[in-house]
């Protein structure tokens, strides 16, 4: 799908969407618990309906109601011999979900999209010792389950891992610990799932040893849940206050102020980048990467560091977000781990804009609109993380067709 938009600033008051991060991480403990809830103000982009197929193949029973934006869990479980987890694009599913299917199921299949799989899971298939991991282009077949243990991983290639141990390894039989063996990148992310498994009644106790961040888990613990409403999502809300930063004049309603959510950083990051030339540190936020790169060829150019992790993510978001602002005379260098935008004065591109099937290239490219008419094709991955951001945008003023 392509969609055109004409050149425009926006106004009006818009309610934040429901955050994706926590809106998994709740799903999965209630999936994980034996007594029934509610999870309500859920947001159904695809990649929560990736979670919720995982749920199902898992066997936990629930209802899922569209219409008011929640899903029931019942008490009841079913067990499938051999179950397919079909993760679509989701990331986050496919590796916090892995662990726990791994816990549950001697043998189960793992299914996605070819960039998905590519993405991989190679901590897991290196520290998962009782597990064999058999790769093809769309699946990932596992024979094995995963025991209580001591774990060691990387901190800087994705939160994750982490995530997916914490939400596993209660569930086993004796006491096991994750050790952090480099700098932990994106921690917000593992805090808001500690700061989930808590409300589940779920005892992670963290500990520095030797200079070296460190996670202990008793094992034979037991999820209890209760009904949760989820919180408004930091990350989505970045690409409508940008478009203050662009001459629009938008209010945005139902963001926790208090939140953990490390793309709360995003406010913190945007003054910044308005007030000229910055150097800015994105390893703990880097989902944020391909907003703040469009602001920054906008304004007056920026400094990024950190951004080793966006090779990694649904594109390589840095060449892919620096190929398309170079239609409209960006100038941008990509090093291995930072990226500098140079100022420079932007024009309407002589073509159309591409995505990328990148959720998060396209939402960003729809910030240019506020200085001349763009088209955006392969617009639709937006149903990845924000189903209704074009709809959200013309409730704004935006002219989109």
């Amino acid at each position: 799908m392509k969609v055109e938009i004409r050149k425009s600033k926006l106004s009006g008051s818009i309610v934040a969407r429901p955050s994706k991060s926590y809106a998994h991480r709740y799903l999965y403990a209630s999936c994980l618990s034996n007594n029934e809830s509610v999870i309500s103000n859920l947001d159904f982009s695809d990649d929560i309906k990736a979670s919720l197929n995982c749920i199902n193949a898992y066997g936990r029973k629930h209802v899922i109601d569209y219409e008011s934006g929640r899903v029931i869990f019942k008490k009841e479980m079913n067990i499938t011999p051999l179950p397919v987890f079909d993760c679509n694009e989701s990331g986050t599913t496919l590796r916090i979900f892995m662990p726990i299917a791994l816990q549950k199921y001697a043998n189960a299949r793992f299914i996605g999209s070819k960039r998905l799989i590519e993405r991989g899971i190679d901590i897991y298939s290196e520290i998962f010792k009782s597990v064999i991991f058999n790769k093809d282009e769309y699946s990932i077949t596992t024979i094995g389950k995963i025991n209580s243990g001591d774990y060691s991983l990387s901190g800087n290639v994705s939160s994750q891992y982490i995530s997916g141990l914490m939400y596993a390894l209660p569930l086993t039989d004796t006491e096991s610990s994750i050790n952090i063996t480099t700098e932990l990148e994106s921690r917000n992310y593992v805090d808001m799932t500690i700061d989930v498994l808590k409300k589940y009644r779920i005892e992670i106790r963290e500990n520095i040893i030797d200079g070296k961040l460190s996670y202990n888990i008793k094992g034979n613990q037991e999820y209890k849940s209760s009904d949760f409403s989820i919180e408004g999502d930091y990350s989505n809300a970045a690409f409508i206050d940008a478009f203050n930063y662009l001459g629009s004049n938008i209010e945005i309603t139902g963001l926790n102020t208090n939140s953990i959510q490390s793309d709360k950083i995003y406010m913190e990051y945007f003054k910044k980048i308005n007030d000229g030339f910055v150097s800015l540190d994105i390893s703990n936020c880097i989902d944020l990467g391909p907003v703040l790169i469009t602001i920054a060829a906008l304004k007056y150019g920026a400094k990024f560091t950190g951004t080793r992790r966006l090779k990694i993510k649904e594109s390589d978001r840095g060449e892919a977000i620096a190929s398309e602002l170079r239609k409209c005379g960006a100038k941008i260098d990509i090093l291995d781990n930072e990226i500098i935008v140079n100022k420079s004065n932007l024009s309407k591109p002589e073509t159309h804009l591409d995505s990328h099937n990148d959720h998060r290239i396209a939402m960003s490219l729809s910030l240019l609109s506020s200085e001349f008419d763009i088209e955006i094709e392969n617009s639709e991955c937006v149903k990845k993380s924000y189903p209704k951001y074009f709809e959200d945008l013309k409730l704004l003023g935006a002219s989109i067709s």
